[in-house]
């Protein structure tokens, strides 16, 4: 069955950096658009970062845009997002996706149950 898992999420200080993995199994990894997207409290589920099929091409929202990298190995079946210089607005679950979309939570199939990052002041 399809299944997203995603890692690396924790309690880091402001100005620190996390990178998170998502591990995909179950349908063909490459023939999909992948993408981070997060949820705050009392928030919805919005759009981070997002990165073309084989990787070429990559979109961010502009509260992350310098700060957050998107990147995926095919090979490992795996898309990674590494933080920068986080803020404590930073901290919500963070979800992996995979969809035929970019910007659109409805663009996307398949999600991960989440990770959380807090980030402290």
């Amino acid at each position: 069955q399809v299944q997203l898992v995603e890692s690396g999420g924790g309690l880091v200080q402001a100005g620190g950096s996390l990178r998170l993995s998502c591990a995909a199994s179950g349908f063909t990894f490459s023939s999909y658009t992948m993408g981070w997207f997060r949820q705050a409290p009392g928030k919805a589920r919005e759009f981070g970062a997002a990165i073309s099929l084989n990787g070429d091409s990559t979109y961010y929202a502009d509260s992350v845009k310098g700060r957050f990298t998107i990147s995926r190995d095919n090979a490992k079946n795996t898309v990674y997002l590494q933080m920068n210089s986080l803020k404590p607005e930073d901290t919500a679950v963070y979800y992996c996706g995979a969809g035929w979309g970019t910007l659109r939570i409805e663009e996307y199939d398949f999600w991960g149950q989440g990770t959380q990052v807090t980030v402290s002041s």
